[in-house]
């Protein structure tokens, strides 16, 4: 039994039922397959039980991180998940090694260690004399499913806990499972889940009084008389009461203040990391509080006359803290200590966000949210669309429940957690109300329409889509006793309850559809929602090597060695802040609000980074200036003023010695700086609105000891800015200090720029703004003003330039940036202040902008559009505008202006456009229909239907059309259905495949890929889908061509039972004969029996391979958790002929799998794909008929390939369509 036998019965392989290649347990040291002494970190598998962890195992792809240099060969499991996040299972239960000959380690007689657990290595000092260690990849065999008992947890408390009674204990098991796939689906494992046995008390003892507890503290510390307090608790027996009082109220004498001469009260104020807060009150708790003392500049403070005993407390208080209690400890000497730390004011930040419910009417519900901060939020208000609810008459807290519902208290729900350092508002949570009887799911499905293949004919309408029918993922009612709403329940969705096939006449054929027959309630689907991309510096590139990522405080990760993240989205996440950080502290830490898409998937980003700026020297005894925003062209938008002792060490003591000192200025004045800024620029206002800034600059600063290196803080430092930076007058009187929460991504006010004249050396006189600030932490600085003229802008994209309703892309990520306004406001038309990313949904995206109801160039937007790295193209302007390309009618399209880059001129990119923002007239009925819409119609904008007006992207791509048997949305996750005929077999995780085909004839050809199933019973001969896709020019190679067609992987299907190989037939348009195979391609086939038959030359067949392969067999395998992310990262590979690679260019004569010679054919003559469109069974049969020969061109020898199929770190780009041009005859690899 081979290596398939091995994929198709990994459970009969692990019992070593008849393998002929050994599964290699846990072994130290010896011969490969030899017996050896165990792994001393064995793990224990004794509680999976194989006869219910579901239906077998599965190998994973093989890994090669390790070449064999230096020591030998280590291929680690911790570094293969290092690399290939999620692609391991937590327990492999076995594990395989072959060199990259495809020699079992016997067979070159090394000596290797292997460990399911640890991975692989290969000492070079433990081989026989003369050998080194080969190089090797591994795979891991993991169980499927995975399903089984977990231990079982401690024995619950007693139910009954009153003395005298019986009850019960019960203790439980989870019926738990490692892989994804299994939360689809119900997990059922043999035994019971529950145990209970019986449980008592004990008996109860007689009531009795313990001692009475010590004095408490006088209610007055000094001058008149106060009272204290002791207490005592009682032992109750059966409820019966002791005799006499708990409590006892005694008199204290009054008290002098202060009454003890020679006594002395010490301490200390410090921040929560150490450093020294001067200017702290510090008060002696009473009632009321007295003032005692005030701390010095090194946090300590010391006041006499104080004889207080141990039961009294202190307390410190300064601006931008919360207050700090502390108790007094006395050493009996006449001396009083108290150290006191203060945590820093931190705005409440929503954690947990209302969710939306469905119910019926006389139902109850559960709304909840939660906030974080410092302090730790008490107070929460909740309201009813907009309205406070009485918090008497509902009795909430950060819960809020409703009973016996009626249709009146539909509507949206927000909740609003309040502190002294402020407020914040959840996001709305929707509550739909149905009455008794009405459906939450209607059975009956939407209409959704798929393309046809162009051999199927046109409808009566002169159309060639199908209505296969979707339901929408909305949530259906709970039941009669769901009463939760603050856990991770998954809840109940409509969704698909039944297909049916149909079958549509094409071209003397009948192609099978399956479409959507009835809707219905189940589980809602779970899709992980990541968010992955690429860390990089912004002024050169370098990537972010092994850098730490950051979700609010705490670390989840680390870049890749290119730069490279995945992170997966939390549950009930509503702003996603990560924060990048360079161990190195070359580049400032970059705090990043990032766009997901809540429907599942990945989202591309791309994050630059701001390099630190060098520091200079600065003499800590004199007054110093640091300029901000200074360059040769412009004068510097401010200046950082120091004053003589201004240095601190954390202890609060004066540095007077050498400063080290790195000013980092990112500068809106330069448009290259928008994609390094932090945050989203945004703060919440008093009502817990979050709001946007419009940003001046920002800046972040480094203090360091010129020897030693340590870090100093400031005291009171003054920022200046000049206000002639500022031509805008109402920004003036609303110019602020800000620095940025780390963790939330929010700005909060340090302080208030206010007017001041001055002037700076023998310059001309300038007026600035001024402010006063403290550097204790390391946060990023911004000069902002709020600004509430705001604006919507609404932008879909689409898949291609027909702007389909149908076709458009989810997942999307829109980027706007906000410019300054035209000459007559701020001096600089080309800078930048503000930026916004949204991810599109079903309905497109609504950006927030600034927006002028008076002038319409006010404010104008510069916008563009990615999908998984790849630049979407804007709509043309030039050479002239066509309103029905760009979507919006006239005249609201001139007023706008609506300019693509390339507008002036064509050698610019074409993948972003310019707007003005003018805020629509609503007295103007051509201005109420989008594409902007007032800052109050969010719902409006949201909600428009795809005929109103709205901005566009589309992808640019080679020609290309898809057909799936089982209809998928591969924009929106939730679309997939689980059937044996869909061309992604699971939702999590998707896999793309790729076969590259040179074509060497006078022009380029469509080939198409035709899918059906080869060795699965459930699906052999039935047909998957079919790619059509358009050669690519080689302008190296004359007369040459390259397709990258698609083809669906073999592998396991929906059910996750057996593997099928599918059985792929590529087919070049055109009177084309095969002439070459890839000879490791040929021979792998032979080697993975069973051969598909070969014979027609006018085309190539055959049973898709399992293993992933590589560039040297032609085949480009990539797995990821978005399948547009796969398929882009597979065919840049393909494009350049390489595993890891990425091309734009089609280089059709590396990497290729098979070889076609297309000629004109003469007049008359119908081609074989031709053919196959208009008589598909007569072609197919002629391909068994007909008997091929002078193929097999051998292939040049090439380096053995096993790819893994992981997701390139880099960005994805688009691929060059065929108009692109490059000079003929250059030798590949030139300049």
């Amino acid at each position: 039994m081979g290596e398939l036998a091995l994929a198709l019965l990994a459970l009969a392989a692990l019992h070593g039922a008849g393998a002929t290649e050994p599964l290699e347990n846990d072994s130290e040291p010896g011969k490969s397959g030899a017996a050896g002494k165990p792994w001393k970190a064995a793990p224990s598998l004794a509680e999976l039980d194989l006869d219910t962890a579901g239906r077998g195992a599965e190998w994973t792809s093989w890994f090669n991180i390790d070449h064999p240099g230096g020591d030998g060969d280590y291929e680690s499991l911790e570094a293969i998940r290092f690399y290939y996040r999620g692609r391991v299972c937590e327990r492999p239960v076995a594990i395989q090694a072959r060199t990259t000959e495809w020699e079992l380690p016997e067979e070159v007689g090394e000596v290797v260690h292997v460990s399911p657990k640890k991975g692989f290595r290969c000492v070079n000092k433990e081989q026989p004399q003369g050998k080194t260690c080969s190089n090797y990849h591994i795979r891991f065999l993991c169980p499927l499913e995975h399903i089984y008992w977990s231990h079982w947890s401690s024995w619950s408390p007693c139910s009954r806990s009153a003395c005298g009674s019986s009850g019960t204990q019960t203790r439980t098991r989870r019926c738990v499972s490692a892989r994804l796939a299994a939360a689809l689906k119900e997990l059922k494992c043999k035994g019971k889940a529950v145990e209970r046995r019986p449980c008592s008390a004990g008996p109860c003892p007689e009531p009795a009084w313990m001692e009475w507890g010590t004095w408490g503290p006088c209610s007055r510390s000094c001058g008149s008389a106060g009272t204290r307090v002791r207490r005592r608790s009682c032992k109750k027996a059966k409820k019966v009461p002791c005799t006499g009082r708990p409590v006892e109220v005694q008199k204290c004498p009054p008290s002098p203040c202060p009454a003890c001469p020679g006594h002395t009260l010490q301490g200390t104020v410090v921040t929560a990391t150490g450093a020294a807060l001067p200017d702290a009150r510090i008060y002696l708790e009473g009632r009321p509080p007295v003032l005692v003392a005030r701390s010095d500049a090194r946090g300590r403070f010391a006041a006499g006359g104080l004889c207080q005993g141990t039961a009294a407390n202190i307390s410190a208080h300064r601006e931008g803290f919360a207050p700090g209690l502390a108790p007094i400890v006395s050493n009996g000497s006449g001396v009083a200590v108290a150290h006191v730390t203060l945590q820093r004011l931190e705005k409440p930040y929503m954690v947990l966000h209302p969710k939306a419910k469905v119910r019926v009417a006389g139902q109850e519900v559960t709304f909840c949210c939660k906030a974080s901060g410092t302090p730790v939020p008490k107070k929460y208000y909740w309201y009813h669309n907009g309205t406070m609810l009485e918090k008497k008459v509902h009795r909430y807290g950060s819960r809020l429940t409703l009973r016996g519902l009626t249709p009146e208290q539909a509507g949206t729900y927000h909740c609003k957690a309040s502190t002294e350092a402020g407020a914040i508002k959840s996001a709305p949570a929707q509550l739909t109300v149905l009455a008794q009887g009405q459906q939450s799911c209607k059975p009956e499905p939407e209409p959704s329409l798929v393309e046809l293949p162009s051999e199927c004919p046109q409808d009566a309408a002169g159309s060639r889509y199908y209505n296969v029918g979707r339901c929408p993922p909305t949530p259906c009612a709970g039941g009669p006793g769901d009463r939760s709403g603050c856990g991770a329940e998954a809840g109940r969705c409509c969704g698909v309850r039944r297909m049916e096939m149909r079958e549509i006449p094409c071209a003397g054929s009948l192609l099978p559809i399956k479409v959507v027959a009835e809707c219905g309630c189940g589980p809602c689907a779970q899709p992980r929602v990541l968010v992955q991309g690429r860390v990089t510096a912004a002024d050169t590139g370098e990537p972010l090597r092994f850098g730490q990522i950051f979700l609010g405080g705490r670390k989840v990760g680390f870049t890749g060695y290119k730069g490279s993240f995945t992170i997966e989205v939390p549950p009930d996440t509503q702003r996603l802040v990560v924060r990048f950080v360079d161990r190195q502290q070359r580049f400032v830490d970059a705090v990043k609000v990032l766009p997901f898409n809540r429907r599942g998937g990945a989202v591309y980003q791309e994050v630059k980074m701001l390099r630190k700026k060098e520091p200079v020297e600065l003499d800590g005894n004199r007054s110093n200036a640091i300029p901000l925003g200074e360059a040769s062209d412009r004068e510097p938008v401010g200046e950082l003023v120091l004053p003589a002792g201004a240095f601190l060490r954390p202890s609060g003591e004066v540095f007077k010695g050498t400063v080290k000192a790195s000013v980092t200025f990112l500068d809106p004045r330069d448009m290259a700086t928008a994609g390094a800024a932090s945050s989203d620029l945004s703060f919440a206002d008093a009502e817990g609105e979050i709001v946007p800034l419009r940003t001046y600059g920002m800046f972040a600063v480094d203090f360091r000891e010129g020897e030693s290196g340590a870090a100093l803080q400031t005291g009171p430092v003054e920022v200046r800015m000049d206000a002639g930076q500022v031509w805008m007058p109402e920004h003036l009187q609303k110019m602020k200090l800000w620095s940025l929460n780390p963790e939330t991504g929010l700005w909060e006010e340090e302080g208030v720029l206010r007017p001041a004249g001055g002037s700076r050396g023998k310059r001309e006189e300038r007026t600035f703004l001024v402010g006063n600030l403290e550097i204790r932490e390391r946060r990023l600085f911004n000069l902002d003003v709020p600004e509430d003229r705001r604006c919507f802008v609404k932008v879909r994209a689409y898949s291609n330039e027909k702007f389909n309703p149908y076709e458009q892309l989810e997942g999307v990520v829109i980027s706007l940036i906000n410019l300054e306004p035209q000459p007559g406001y701020p001096a600089n038309p080309r800078a930048w202040g503000r930026f916004d990313s949204v991810v599109t949904g079903p309905n497109g995206a609504c950006l927030p902008a600034f927006c002028d109801s008076q002038r319409p160039d006010a404010y104008s937007a510069y916008v563009t559009a990615t999908l998984g790295g790849e630049e979407l193209e804007a709509v043309a302007s030039s050479p002239k505008l066509n309103p029905n390309a760009v979507g919006v009618s006239q005249p609201y399209l001139g007023k706008l202006g609506y300019r693509r880059l390339d507008h002036d001129d064509p050698n610019l990119k074409k993948t972003a456009f310019q707007i003005n923002v003018a805020k629509p007239d609503p007295n103007n009925v051509d201005e109420t229909n989008g594409p902007i819409y007032p800052y109050r119609s969010l719902e409006e904008c949201e909600e428009a239907p795809v005929s109103a007006n709205h901005l566009r992207f589309y992808r640019v791509e080679v020609d290309k059309y898809e057909y799936n048997v089982v209809p998928f949305k591969e924009s929106d996750l939730t679309s997939w259905t689980g059937d044996y005929l869909s061309w992604w077999p699971n939702p999590q995780e998707f896999r793309a495949c790729f076969i590259k085909v040179q074509i060497e004839g006078p022009q380029e050809y469509m080939v198409r890929s035709r899918n059906v199933g080869g060795s699965h019973p459930r699906t052999r001969g039935q047909l998957y889908g079919l790619r059509d896709t358009r050669s690519v020019r080689d302008m190296l190679l004359e007369n040459t061509s390259g397709a990258c067609v698609e083809f669906k992987c073999s592998g396991m299907l929906f059910d996750q039972s057996l593997v099928d190989r599918t059985l792929v037939s590529i087919i070049p348009q055109g009177s084309c004969q095969r002439t070459a195979i890839n000879s490791l391609l040929r021979e792998y086939l032979n080697r993975h029996p069973p051969v598909a038959e070969n014979n027609h030359t006018a085309a190539f067949t055959m049973l898709a391979p399992v293993d992933p392969l590589g560039h040297n067999y032609g085949i480009y395998t990539v797995t990821d958790q978005n399948p547009r992310l796969a398929k882009e990262i597979a065919i840049g590979r393909c494009f350049d002929g390489t595993s890891d690679g990425f091309s734009r260019e089609m280089k059709a004569d590396t990497g290729t799998a098979v070889t076609f010679t297309c000629q004109e054919r003469p007049a008359g003559r119908e081609s074989f794909f031709q053919r196959l469109l208009t008589a598909p069974a007569e072609a197919l049969a002629e391909i068994r008929r007909e008997m091929g020969a002078g193929e097999m061109r051998r292939a040049p020898p090439e380096v053995m390939d096993f790819a893994s199929g992981a997701q390139a770190p880099g960005p994805t780009a688009t691929r060059r369509t065929p108009s692109s041009q490059r000079r003929m005859g250059r030798i590949r690899g030139q300049p």
